[in-house]
């Protein structure tokens, strides 16, 4: 890593809080060590941080966390105080200034709003600031949350433009089955392409104090390769993992960026909103949009699923239940279930209005 570069850090729960589900001081004394390492050597850093609402909870001396939405949603909003005064105590013995960033899927689904995110990062880093960015659980509901800081990470490495994105996190890396449950699982150590084997091995979901598991780093990386990002999955309690990740050195699983070949705009519409529906196409669309680069048509579309209006993001489904791809609608989805499935010369007779309108344009499409 040259000078000037910038990485993303992402840090879970299960990596920044001990045993007994509190904030581990020391280990978040170390990470700022090294951040302090990447900082002098030029990069620019940038940290993800779950961990609002386990801060929450112990400085309430709750015995576990709440199950209904307004109680985790008010635990992280004390948490997320005491956690940002932590991260400001230990940088600042670190000699680094902190900012604190906090984003819905609202925000980076909006444009405008999205782009003045994107714009304040800038800021803050060519100031030499460290952003503390975290998911606004206070005002996040199920329809404009991230579910995950892997997910928001991908997309702050893609808003930041960064060299490198590093999620530590409780286990070594991707490995090709399930360690918990497969003996003698093998520790992937550097991934080109994503795979479904890799997509099942992943597992299911991560500890009882986080949201994620090894599947939504997959959805992480598969953000970042179609940005053209590196990023490495290692283990968050390994000494100095950090810096030896930025050096370069084999830490966990390293997923290579890739050429980049989607632009700013189409990463947007990919990854920043959450799909307002489906629609199932036949082989005949799949083709058109895998192999020939073609915009979605009626004719192919087979069934729909979910309400959306004109210019809502939607995702767009094989016969195998296999998401192709995502993008911005042209047809509502009543109008779309009245269609679907005819031909251009057959849809004057059911709805004229519609006569030669597309699914989704190219231009406002991104195959995943």
């Amino acid at each position: 890593m040259a000078r000037g570069k910038r990485i993303v850090v992402k840090v879970g729960t299960s990596t920044l809080t001990g045993p007994d589900g509190r904030v581990d001081r020391r280990w978040l004394a170390s990470l700022a060590a090294q951040i302090a390492v990447l900082r002098s050597e030029g990069a620019h850093v940038v940290v993800v941080s779950s961990g609002a609402i386990a801060a929450g909870v112990e400085a309430m001396h709750m015995p576990g966390r709440p199950s209904d939405l307004t109680g985790l949603q008010a635990t992280a909003a004390i948490g997320q105080v005491r956690l940002i005064g932590q991260y400001a105590e230990v940088l600042g013995e670190a000699g680094a200034q902190i900012a604190q960033v906090l984003l819905t899927r609202h925000d980076t689904g909006h444009r405008q709003a999205y782009l003045f995110a994107c714009r304040t990062l800038e800021r803050l880093l060519e100031m030499g600031i460290v952003p503390i960015v975290n998911e606004n659980d206070t005002t996040a509901v199920e329809e404009i949350r991230f579910g995950d800081n892997d997910t928001l990470a991908a997309l702050v490495g893609v808003m930041v433009h960064a060299d490198l994105v590093v999620l530590l996190t409780d286990i070594e890396g991707l490995y090709d089955a399930d360690p918990r449950t497969a003996e003698g699982a093998e520790l992937l150590e550097h991934v080109d392409e994503l795979t479904d084997e890799m997509l099942a091995a992943a597992g299911g979901a991560g500890t009882e104090g986080g949201s994620g598991g090894m599947v939504t780093k997959l959805e992480a990386a598969r953000i970042l390769m179609k940005a053209g990002v590196p990023m490495v999955v290692c283990d968050g309690a390994r000494t100095n993992v950090l810096v030896d990740a930025f050096h370069g050195e084999p830490v966990g699983t390293y997923f290579a960026g890739g050429e980049g070949e989607v632009e700013a705009r189409k990463l947007w519409i990919a990854f920043a909103r959450h799909p307002k529906g489906s629609v199932v196409v036949d082989s005949g669309a799949t083709d058109a949009l895998c192999l020939r680069g073609k915009s979605l048509l009626p004719a192919g579309v087979v069934r729909v699923e979910g309400v959306w209006l004109i210019g809502d993001p939607i995702a767009i489904v094989d016969a195998n239940g296999r998401q192709l791809a995502r993008g911005l609608a042209d047809i509502s989805s009543i109008d779309l279930d009245r269609i679907k499935g005819l031909k251009s010369s057959d849809i004057g007779s059911v709805a004229p209005g519609l006569v030669g309108l597309e699914v989704v344009h190219r231009d406002r499409l991104v195959i995943l």
